[in-house]
């Protein structure tokens, strides 16, 4: 069955998320995966209410998340990340599907995100396709 996927990405580190995005459709398309809707939102902060919305559509099987967290002078990186990892896992058992943690960070240099933004966009289609067919094994197998 072919994956219908929805993604959400961050325009905050828009030179470091939009090659995550562009990585992230070419990869969907490689794997066969049916891209449904793509979001783009203000910053990583902002993603998990348009996931929460995303995931209670019946024509989305899974969300790809990304995003770029690059520290700053605080650890404001920290908080972010921590608080979207959480509410991204809480999002996804409530609604029963998989939820891709495609964001790069914390602790990440500018540098750094510019050469982990395909690998992470990549690891998180391939992840959102594996964990919807593994799920879909086990609801009907």
């Amino acid at each position: 069955m072919r994956t219908r996927l929805a993604i959400v990405w961050s325009r905050f580190n828009d030179e470091i998320t939009d090659r995550m995005l562009e990585a992230a459709v070419k990869r969907s398309e490689t794997q066969g995966a049916e891209i449904i809707r793509i979001s783009r939102v203000p910053g990583a902060f902002d993603i998990p209410l348009f996931v929460a919305e995303l995931l209670k559509r019946k024509d989305v099987d899974a969300v790809v998340t990304l995003g770029a967290i690059v520290t700053g002078e605080t650890r404001h990186d920290e908080i972010i990340a921590a608080q979207l990892a959480r509410a991204l896992h809480e999002i996804s058992l409530k609604e029963g599907k998989p939820v891709a943690l495609g964001v790069s960070g914390p602790g990440m240099n500018w540098e750094q995100g510019m050469e982990r933004a395909t690998e992470y966009a990549v690891r998180a289609v391939d992840a959102a396709i594996a964990m919807h067919r593994e799920l879909l094994d086990l609801r009907t197998g």
